[in-house]
């Protein structure tokens, strides 16, 4: 009876090992057409002039409504100083989730100036919405934390071209 018990197990056991494999495999963001979108890294930094000092950020910009649907979904890591600059046509309430995000990210909402409005935490996959509650033109996605370290918050003041650019069109 004690083989019969122990081969229960191990098969008890290989089951849940498959049942494992398969869930991880179906959550895995390496199916196709799931993969990470990875878009050129613009050559200017972002400058941000936080509470902390002035901090550069590397940054990939989303233009595109394609671009901007998927964003950083799917993203396993991202380095500390680099982010996703997500520019609008135009000033609009905006809401964000992290629906298929598997990182944690701090989103940054800035007006066209290139103010600050709202700092929001995002969590992994969350269908939670994210939003400033007032109109804005770009959102910063960073690495969660970061915007506190960078000592963003309220009514700091970002500088990039695309920024730039968008405080001389009003």
């Amino acid at each position: 009876m004690t083989a019969r018990v122990q081969l229960f197990s191990t098969r008890t056991l290989f089951a849940a090992g498959m049942a494992f494999f398969v869930i991880a495999l179906l959550l895995s963001p390496v199916r196709a057409g799931q993969s990470p979108m990875v878009l050129p890294t613009d050559p200017t930094p972002l400058v941000i002039d936080g509470a902390n000092g002035s901090h550069s950020f590397s940054i990939e910009i989303a233009n595109t409504p394609q671009e901007q649907e998927q964003g950083l979904m799917y993203r396993q890591e991202m380095p500390d100083d680099h982010g996703m600059l997500f520019a609008f046509d135009h000033s609009e309430p905006l809401a964000f989730w992290m629906k298929n995000t598997p990182m944690p990210l701090d989103l940054v909402f800035v007006s066209s100036r290139g103010e600050v409005r709202a700092v929001r935490q995002g969590k992994p996959f969350s269908t939670d919405i994210i939003s400033p509650n007032a109109p804005v033109r770009f959102v910063l996605e960073l690495k969660a934390g970061m915007a506190e370290k960078a000592g963003i918050s309220d009514g700091v003041v970002m500088h990039h071209p695309v920024i730039e650019a968008a405080s001389h069109d009003q």
